[in-house]
């Protein structure tokens, strides 16, 4: 069994889902694990991971629509902490709610997903933001 660690940056657009499997599976696929899990990591409070639909674009925005609406931005003084702007409470119960880490299996050196899923991270601050995400990866090498 060997294992790899690895950081990745990813530069947001501001609010919504950003698709990141070439970053993942790219590296996934350099390193020679053929059979094994893949833990993502966010470091942040207010950004999350998720395995979602990657054909239909509506579904991405469907999610963000439901979560603007169980989540809205302050505008009421519903918050306390505030000091980072009327999106950053809000951004910090969305990441809540979500998860910030995937587990994903390794087989044939990719991550197994099915045919529609892809890899987001979904940013929950209305501004651009950047964010790192550690991978690390646990598995049986290639036999020689």
């Amino acid at each position: 069994m060997e294992q790899r660690l690895h950081r990745i940056e990813i530069v947001t657009h501001g609010r919504g889902l950003m698709a990141i499997p070439d970053q993942v599976c790219g590296w996934v696929r350099q390193q020679g694990i053929v059979t094994g899990l893949l833990t993502i990591w966010c470091r942040h409070t207010s950004a999350s991971l998720l395995v979602q639909e990657n054909a239909s674009p509506d579904v991405r925005a469907d999610l963000e629509t439901f979560l603007a609406r169980l989540v809205p931005d302050d505008g009421a003084g519903r918050y306390r902490h505030a000091e980072e702007g009327p999106d950053d409470m809000p951004a910090h119960i969305r990441a809540a709610l979500t998860q910030t880490q995937l587990s994903i299996p390794v087989a044939e050196g990719l991550p197994v997903l099915g045919t529609w899923q892809g890899i987001y991270l979904w940013e929950h601050r209305a501004k651009p933001h950047q964010r790192e995400l550690v991978l690390h990866l646990f598995g049986e090498p290639a036999s020689e």
